[in-house]
Order: C-alpha cells, then structure tokens, then sequence
C-alpha cells in the first residue's frame, strides 16, 4: 500500500494541487514567529502577500548567523519565507491604510505580530478590517497576548525572553548548571504552529458558518503547552520540577550516554523485554530481576535510577553509537547515536524522502534545504520560490489583486504610500542580479 501511495512522490509532487490554493494571506509581521505562520501556508499553496515597511522591511533581513549572508540575503529569512509576494507597504501613510483595507477586503486571513494597539493606531486593526470584511480571519501574535498585565506594560518578547518566562529554559539545563537556552528558535517556530493550527481550525469554522473570528496567541503560553508532565506535577505535589539535562524522568532508563569515542548515543529501555534485552546486551542479565530494577515504578526511583543509568554509562563508554546501536537492534531495545547537523545533511534515508531537497531559485540559484515536514499524497506541499526585496511585487499587487492604473500606482509611489528596497545588504537583490530574474515565478 505504502509503495503504491508514495510512488513517484518526489518527481509528481510539483505538478500536483496544493491544498490551500485559493486562499489569500496578509502578513504584516517580522522577525520569526510572525513571518513563520504565513510561511507553513504558502508552502500550502495559499496566497501570502507579506507587506513590509520600505525601504528597510523586516528586521530578520539584516540578521544571519554568525554575519553570514548567501547571495547578500540572510539565510535566517529564508526559513520562514518561501512563496510569498511582497508588498512595500508604508502603514503610517494614510494612503497605505487604504491600500491595506482594499487587500484586506479580498482577503481570507490577516496575521500580524506587531505590539499590542499598533495595528488599531494604524486603522488597519480587527475591528477596522471587520467593517470591510466581516468573514476574516485575524491572528494576532505577541509575546504575552493583547491583554493582562505584560500586555499593558507593553513588554517586548523573542524566543529567548520566551524560553526564560515559561520555564523552559530552566527545565532545559543541568542539576546545579545555569539554565541553558536552546540556539534553536523553538519558542517562535511552535508559536507559529501552534496560531496556524487555530487560523486552519477557524476556516473549517467559516466554511460551516460563513462567520470569521479574531485569534491571538501568546509565544509565552504556547511553549508552555510542550511542558506536558510538569503542570499537573507541580500542582499534585506541592514543589516544582527540577531540570534533569538529558535523562527523561518519567522513563527508566532513558538518557543521553558518551560513548568510546566521545560521541554520544541515546538509550532507552522502559518496557520490561525491552530493559531485559539492554541487560543481555550488557551482559549483565542478572539486572532484569535485581529487586532495585525489576520493574519500572521501581526503577524509577531516584536512588535506583542514578544506579541503573551509572551502570549504562560505563558500559556504553566502551562502545561506539554503531556497536550500541547494533546490539539495540539485536535485542529490542532503542539506541540513536547524536547527530551532528553533518550527519543530518548527508543522511540517505532522508535524502531517499526527499526531505533534505535542493531549491533551484532564479535569484539566489541553488541551495540544500529541507522540505516541509508533512507529505501529503494528493496535495503535496513544496517550495515554489523563496525570499525577494522588499516591495518586489508592488506592481503585480497593485495591478492584478486591485486593478490598480499605472498613474494611480506612480502616485502611490509619490506620497510614500508604496515603496522599495534600500540599497542594503540583505534588502536589495544580489549585485549580479539582471532586473528580470524572478519576476515571472512570483506571477504563477
């Protein structure tokens, strides 16, 4: 069955439908967990019109790891921006608020991350949209909500603020280390799955009722969504959880081990066959029916756990990820040696999926990245183009999605309404580009 589904997944997924076509986005939002929501629908299929404040645009363009930049764009906007059009749009001018309820008419979902009131000051919040289009679907998404007290002090917020007020930093370290933020940008990137998960639940409401609604979402409550046990922990038992590094402590054993080579391998072993298989594999059978270890509650116990995961640790010490993985497979047990973001890239399986895919895009040429993590049979995601210059799609908005003239639009352009690209690396195209490169792709 599976055979037949996936044949020739990966060669016919570019000319399938995409499920979300025919849906129209407005996206005025910067940085990661705005952007990224609008991101996972244009690899959908639906319509992003990503308006952004000219000349400069999104702040992610000037920040790329370590001062990289690939063809002058910064490899950090390329993640969440694959698909879209892009509007240089000036929402402080009268004449923009216009341009914006005129889109916002023909539109099916407006997603914004800017502070609390920004959008309303702007003409262009919920509640003005509503007089223009009662069936929208309007996501606003901020650090802490729109309302509550850190909304009224109008706190700024990123991942890392993000991963400090909700705990999971703290949850994240070493007992008696410093809490340890994750480099990746986990609390913007389950933010923004976590709004698309209401915006798609919010259009199934629409097409049963015809009637939109207004979403927000807190970046800060929505990681702590993630932190599963620890809740009704803390709740049940009076103290708070305390971080653990790598071993999992509702599961025993189960943690992260260095092995020979100084390379690491995950272990885990709950099920009794399972901790009976590890035991054999150690050579050291006997364990399985030691009183301290002889089931999971038991093992489970903090003196006992410390015993059995120090007995694992030495023994994998002498061994390399493939050898313990190897006797895993042998004797039913789980064992996955770390990957490096190497290994990752170069891995067969996935490069056999399609998973880890090469974008051949006509203004930034060819690059590896990594599909989008759903397949779906008969409407597959995919990358069409990725990321251009702020306001590159002006004109093809103004004249295709709102019929307007080109004198109308020179004097848009004129009141500061419209606008382009700086002459700034990560804002403009890349030097050698010719001035037509693109265009046609992000008409499809």
């Amino acid at each position: 069955m599976s055979d037949g589904v996936w044949k020739d997944y990966k060669e016919k997924k570019h000319s399938r439908p995409l499920p979300l076509k025919g849906i129209r986005v407005l996206e005025v939002c910067t940085l990661l967990m705005g952007p990224s929501g609008p991101g996972f629908l244009s690899r959908l299929g639906a319509e992003v019109i990503k308006c952004e404040m000219p000349p400069l645009g999104d702040t992610l363009r000037s920040l790329g790891p370590f001062g990289y930049f690939f063809r002058e764009q910064s490899t950090s906007f390329i993640r969440p921006n694959p698909n879209k059009y892009w509007l240089g749009l000036d929402l402080h001018k009268p004449e923009a608020q216009q341009l914006f309820l005129e889109l916002a008419a023909k539109a099916d979902i407006i997603e914004e991350n800017l502070r609390p009131g920004v959008m309303e000051r702007w003409n262009v919040g919920y509640r003005q949209v509503r007089e223009v289009n009662p069936s929208i679907i309007y996501i606003s998404k901020t650090g802490f909500g729109q309302w509550g007290q850190y909304a009224r002090e109008n706190r700024p917020s990123n991942d890392g603020a993000a991963q400090a007020m909700s705990g999971y930093a703290w949850m994240s370290s070493f007992p008696g280390q410093r809490p340890l933020k994750s480099r990746l940008y986990i609390c913007d990137s389950y933010g923004a799955l976590m709004g698309e998960v209401a915006v798609l639940a919010a259009l199934h409401y629409r097409k049963r009722t015809g009637k939109g609604q207004y979403i927000e979402l807190s970046q800060n409550e929505s990681i702590m969504r993630t932190m599963s046990w620890i809740w009704p922990y803390l709740h049940l038992t009076g103290g708070p959880a305390a971080p653990a590094g790598n071993r999992d402590v509702s599961i025993c054993p189960a943690d992260t081990f260095r092995c020979a080579d100084d390379t690491f391998v995950a272990v885990a072993a709950p099920a009794p066959e399972e901790f009976r298989g590890l035991c054999t594999a150690m050579g050291r059978p006997e364990l399985a029916e030691d009183r301290r270890f002889k089931d999971h509650l038991t093992r489970l116990k903090e003196e006992n756990a410390t015993e059995i995961l120090r007995i694992i640790g030495e023994w994998v010490r002498t061994k390399t990820p493939a050898e313990v993985e190897a006797l895993a497979e042998q004797h039913g047990f789980a064992a996955s040696r770390v990957c490096n973001v190497r290994d990752v890239l170069e891995d067969r399986h996935l490069r056999e999926r399609g998973f880890i895919t090469e974008i051949d895009d006509p203004i930034l040429g060819q690059f590896l990245d990594y599909e989008f993590p759903v397949m779906m049979s008969r409407t597959p995601p995919r990358v069409r183009w990725t990321i251009r210059p702020v306001g590159f799609d002006n004109e093809y908005v103004m004249t295709n999605i709102l019929g307007k003239t080109e004198d109308e639009i020179r004097q848009l352009y004129a009141c500061g309404a419209l606008g382009k690209w700086a002459d700034v690396l990560g804002r403009r195209p890349p030097s050698d580009w010719d001035g037509k490169a693109g265009l046609i792709m992000a008409r499809e």
